[in-house]
């Protein structure tokens, strides 16, 4: 399946040592791109990954996948640009990265943005190879999913119905 490439909107102010998905940088299927942005891209055909929302599902394999990368504060205000962008939420999952906000409550489902990318490529069957590799908190990730890389498919299906 040709799929268009995943867009990962970074905010300026994301903190780079901190960002799980800056390891991401110069691979084929995501474009890492600055916010601002003074020219948006066609997010025609693309999904966003949000804390509210339909769940994401295997129906939407063939979209795009868009996801804003800074903190809460940021990702809203970097959200207020692509609310015309179906958002699809990711239930169910629990994050590893130590959290702490001064600015806002983080939503339960909140996962840190390379772990709901990783989320999302196994629930639409796309392959996870290199995702987890720079994440400190991979291991401990998965395990508080009661996963290991062998058993992701496992939860995915479990979770479509199937």
């Amino acid at each position: 399946m040709n799929v268009p490439p995943t867009i990962i909107i970074r905010h300026r102010k994301e903190i780079r040592s901190k960002c799980t998905i800056w390891p991401l940088r110069g691979r084929a299927d995501i474009r890492l791109i600055h916010y601002p942005l003074r020219h948006w891209p066609d997010l025609s055909g693309y999904i966003r990954l949000a804390a509210e929302g339909p769940p994401l599902t295997v129906a939407d394999a063939p979209r795009g996948i868009l996801l804003l990368d800074g903190s809460w504060r940021w990702a809203g205000v970097m959200q207020k640009h692509v609310l015309a962008v179906e958002p699809r939420s990711l239930n169910g999952w629990q994050t590893a990265y130590p959290r702490s906000s001064k600015w806002a409550n983080d939503p339960d489902n909140g996962l840190a943005s390379i772990e709901a990318l990783y989320v999302a490529y196994h629930l639409l069957g796309r392959p996870t190879e290199g995702l987890l590799d720079q994440y400190h908190w991979a291991e401990a990730f998965l395990l508080a999913n009661g996963l290991r890389p062998s058993t992701c498919e496992d939860r995915a299906v479990s979770q479509a119905g199937g």
